[in-house]
Parts: structure tokens; sequence; C-alpha cells
């Protein structure tokens, strides 16, 4: 009799996902510069020289493609929700500003993928009440996917789910969201039943561009929320303080009986320096505290863009982070200072920082070593580690409108890589950068194929 076997590429530990086979592919979401021209794409990368062996356009202009996910997950090997006919094989693309989600089917041709079903946003909106669908988890139950607001663009915004065989909506995911009003990323502890959420703007205020009003009058969100998550019920909320605007980027330890991770916050409106909290459990309360700060940098006004030439300084504008699946090597990408940097976070309220490489940048406009006469522009910002934690994939674009205000000339699309030592040291690849200038579109999220260090979660330590 023919047995089901799991997803090869499904394991019950990060610490057995650590010994998995090398990746060879990556997908990497193309964005159009101008929304209303040409499509924007997926591009699959070969990671064996970084070159670009496939580009599939969407159907219509101006999605916005931003974050996107696998279907399905180690989580799939939970013992409370197996999950053994699924399999690691659709990309879930949602378009941050048109609402539509793209399924992509990788198996037969993972270097070809193939488009295989399109949800239009007049299904999202009435199955619901959400619009700008932007982060996907795969969990054990369905798809997750965050959303930043309301139809209206307005606030709240909040999570729904997908059914994991048809890919249609469900509905809501919070049957009491409490005082949660803002929202941006999801992650959660699954060995405590815990899930957090972090928070930007609402899409009304976050599409025409960064608002100096808005942030000064600290307006951007800077809270987490604590929710139960069988009961999807909102159990506590988390200030990280008001001086610290757009709390972002969530990364749990991967080690289900840790209650610990990292979340940054995009810019301290006091010093405009960017920071790193550890939010953890301590006797049954969850808390957060500021353990790491990147200061920002002084510069000629005369080289900054509009909104910083009266600061005369660059602020680091940490976008996003990553943490090894060994939960020891935190890495940061300070998009508007043009550094990627490596902490030790073994100890998680203690981080030593361990390495930093320099590129791009909205003054320094480091060069890549494969190209060492070409200033670039952008900077490190949607950032993703191997599996085994040796490598690390790095794209410069934040998002379209965003770009337009810190690179006023124009983000031309790069991928770079750094190889991560024994000690958590970086070097830049000088062999490896893939240039999108010939596509002419900007780079955002990278998924690598058979998963990496922020697609899985959990259950077994």
């Amino acid at each position: 009799m023919p047995l089901i076997q799991p997803d090869p590429t499904f394991y019950p530990s990060a610490r057995e996902a650590m010994l998995a086979p090398r990746e060879g592919l990556a997908y990497v979401a193309l964005l159009d510069t101008t929304g209303e021209e040409r499509p924007d794409g997926l591009a699959t990368i070969d990671l064996s020289d970084g070159s670009i062996v496939d580009v599939h356009d969407m159907s219509v202009p101006g999605d916005e493609l931003h974050h996107f996910g696998w279907n399905v997950c180690s989580a799939a090997l939970c013992p409370y929700a197996p999950h053994p006919h699924v399999e690691r094989r659709y990309l879930v693309l949602p378009g941050l500003r048109s609402s539509r989600i793209y399924v992509f089917d990788v198996k037969d041709d993972p270097r070809r993928p193939k488009l295989v079903k399109t949800i239009e946003p007049e299904t999202i909106f009435k199955k619901t009440g959400y619009s700008r669908p932007h982060t996907v988890h795969c969990g054990t139950d369905a798809i997750y996917v965050s959303a930043l607001g309301n139809v209206d663009g307005d606030a709240p915004g909040g999570v729904f789910t997908l059914d994991h065989d048809t890919f249609e909506p469900q509905g809501r995911w919070e049957a009491d969201r409490g005082p949660q009003r803002l929202h941006y990323d999801f992650w959660w502890h699954l060995g405590h039943d815990t899930m957090i959420t972090s928070e930007w703007a609402t899409p009304n205020q976050i599409e025409p561009g960064p608002s100096l009003e808005l942030l000064t009058g600290r307006g951007y969100g800077h809270r987490l929320h604590v929710w139960d998550l069988t009961k999807r019920r909102h159990l506590q909320e988390i200030d990280l303080g008001d001086r610290h605007q757009m709390a972002l980027e969530l990364r749990p330890a991967h080690d289900p009986t840790r209650t610990y991770g990292f979340v940054n916050t995009v810019v301290d409106v006091e010093d405009l320096s960017s920071n790193i909290f550890t939010w953890y459990l301590e006797d049954g309360v969850w808390k957060a505290r500021k353990t790491i700060t990147i200061p920002a940098e002084p510069a000629d006004p005369e080289l900054l863009p509009e909104p910083l030439k009266q600061f005369g300084a660059v602020p680091p504008l940490v976008s996003d982070i990553s943490l090894t699946l060994d939960d020891r090597i935190l890495l940061v990408s300070a998009w508007g200072t043009g550094e990627l940097r490596a902490y030790d976070v073994s100890d998680p309220f203690a981080p030593r920082q361990t390495g930093s490489v320099r590129i791009g940048g909205i003054v320094r406009r480091d060069a890549h070593p494969a190209a060492p006469d070409r200033a670039l522009n952008g900077g490190p910002q949607m950032v993703e580690a191997s599996r085994d934690g040796r490598r690390v994939y790095f794209t410069n674009s934040l998002y379209r409108s965003w770009d337009d205000v810190f690179y006023p000339d124009g983000i031309s699309g790069w991928m770079a890589k750094v190889d991560v030592a024994d000690d958590g040291s970086l070097t830049l690849d000088p062999g490896f950068f893939t240039d999108f200038a010939a596509d002419g579109r900007r780079a955002h999220q990278i998924r690598l194929q058979g998963g990496d260090s922020s697609s899985d979660s959990y259950c077994f330590p």
C-alpha cells in the first residue's frame, strides 16, 4: 500500500532544517517604477551565479508586488494540525496597492513558475472587509495574510486567511481585536499559542509617501499586539514609545520553547536613529526592551533629499531584519545609510555586532566589487538568510512612493549576496550581483527555493 510522505522540504525543527540541501533558486518580486505602464513581475534567479533565468509578468499594471510567501511549510508537521497531503509548491503573491492576489505553481518547473489562480480585489473586499494584503505566512490550519487597512484604506487593518487547498478567502481572522487598529506584520509562538502583530500606518497614510507631518506628530505605529492564537482574541498591547515610529518586521525565535523575538522601528523622531527591540515573556506578561540602537550619520545637506536637508544627517531607516535558524545571528538592513549589519543575539538582551558591509546608501552610493566604478542607489532593504545561515541575499527597493522621496534620482534594481563566517562577520560575494537595470523594474522581497529563515515556523525544538 502506498504511503503518503510529507514534503521533503518540511522539517520538524529549525535545527534539522539547517541541514537541508543548499538553495538553488530564488524568487524575487519586481516592481514597475511607474505603476501604470507595465505589470509587475516575478523573477527566478539562479543562485549559482545570480543570473536571471525567468521573469513572469503579472496580468495588469499597478499591483505593487511587495511581500509574498509559501502556501505551506514546516508548520504542517505540528502534531495538532498535520496536513500530510500538502506540498510547498505554490507562491502566494499579494498586490499591496491593487489588493489582487496571484498564486504561482513552482512544482513542475521550478525555474519557470506558472500562474494558476488570481484572486480579484472584489472577492477579498467582500469576504474579509480588508484591503492592501501585505505579509503571507503558512500556518498550521490555513494561509494567513495581513492587510494594512479596510476597504476604504483606513483602519482597522488585520489578518485574514486563505484555504490551504482552494486559496479562497475564508474571512477575517480576529474574533476580538480589542484596541488594535493599525497593522503591519504578524508572526507567532506556536508552542505558546500566541500571535504577535506590529504597526505601520493605514494605506491612505502610506501610499502618498512618507509624511514629515505624520512623523513629527508621532502618528505612525509604535505598538506590538499580543493575541491568543486559538481564540483569535487580543490579549495585550506593548507600547514601544511614540518616539519610535513604524514598528515593522517581527522575527520570533525559531525554537518553539523560546518566548522572545525581535522587532525593528524605522526612525526615532528625537535623534533619527533606528532601533531594535526584544520582546519577551516574563511572569506571564509580554514585555519589550530596546536592545540595539543604530545612530544617524552626519551628512552634507546638499547631498541629501529634500525631507532630510534640514537635519543634516542620514537616518539608517532600518526596514528589514532576518534571524538565522539557530537564533544566533540577526541581520539588520539600514536602507538609508546603505549598510547591512550582523549581530550575535545568542543573548537576546545583549546583542553584539559581529559584521557590516556597505553598499548603496542615500549619500555614500557605495559600489559592489563586481562593478567598483558604478555608484549604486538604494541600499540593503529586503534581506533573507539561507536555512544554514551561511548566505544572505538582499535587494534595494522599499516601496515605490517612498523610494522616490529618499532616492529622487530613481532606484535601479539589484540583488546582492553576503557570506556569513563562523564568527558572524560578513563578506560581500564579489561574483554575485544581479542587475535588474535592463529589466527596468525594482527588486523587493526574496523567497528561497525549499524555504528560508523567515518562511517557516516549527513545533519541535
